[in-house]
């Protein structure tokens, strides 16, 4: 009993860690990007054009490009280690896939920059479908208020996606923000949640520690 309590602790802590500073490195990651492109919009700018633009004549400006894929895979690699450790916590099947289908399209995201076309798409929509559901599901996982954020900005970031999907740029509620406007509003969400997520990890572990 004492080994199975210990482990959780190790577990909690271990994830909590993972996630915090997956927010931490992504947020960064992507400034630092940002900063080191030259006439880069937010506004104009899809992210992942950071590592490389779409083909043909896709633009790779570095050191922007290294940057932004390297931040990509560290995030990849610490989401998959960290869901792994929330299964082994909680057994919530269904959040557990989405949570690593997650980290596996934002690594993909830095394996496959835009350059590469279809594999990024494909990396890109993983990440942005798996990760809201994640966000949505997280409930399974939560208590508290926090339940109820994670519902909310897995909602916000899944409905961003579908209506750019289904109605397109010039149609979006939020059209005036460009397409970088409108793919952050589908991005950031999933890091703050994340973020908040690695945080309440922590606050489990404490509290168990004092228990």
């Amino acid at each position: 009993m004492a080994l199975h309590i210990a482990n959780q602790k190790k577990h909690l802590r271990l994830a909590g860690i993972l996630l915090v500073l997956v927010g931490i490195i992504a947020f960064m990651g992507i400034i630092t990007a940002e900063a080191t492109y030259p006439g880069y919009s937010t506004a104009d700018n899809m992210i992942s054009d950071l590592g490389g633009t779409e083909p043909p004549d896709s633009i790779v400006l570095e050191p922007a490009s290294t940057i932004f894929n390297a931040t990509m895979a560290i995030c990849g690699i610490m989401l998959i280690g960290g869901a792994y450790l929330i299964h082994l916590l909680y057994r919530r099947p269904i959040f557990s896939v989405f949570f690593m289908l997650f980290g596996a399209g934002v690594l993909g995201v830095g394996v496959f920059p835009g350059d590469t076309g279809d594999p990024h798409a494909l990396a890109a929509m993983t990440t942005f479908l798996c990760g809201s559901i994640a966000a949505i599901t997280a409930y399974a996982i939560e208590e508290g208020p926090l339940r109820l954020l994670s519902v909310a900005l897995g909602a916000v970031s899944l409905a961003t996606l579908l209506l750019y999907i289904f109605v397109g740029e010039s149609s979006h509620p939020l059209a005036t923000l460009g397409v970088g406007g409108i793919e952050r509003w589908v991005a950031y969400p999933l890091i703050l949640w994340v973020l908040a997520l690695g945080g309440y990890l922590l606050g489990r572990e404490s509290a168990a520690h004092k228990a």
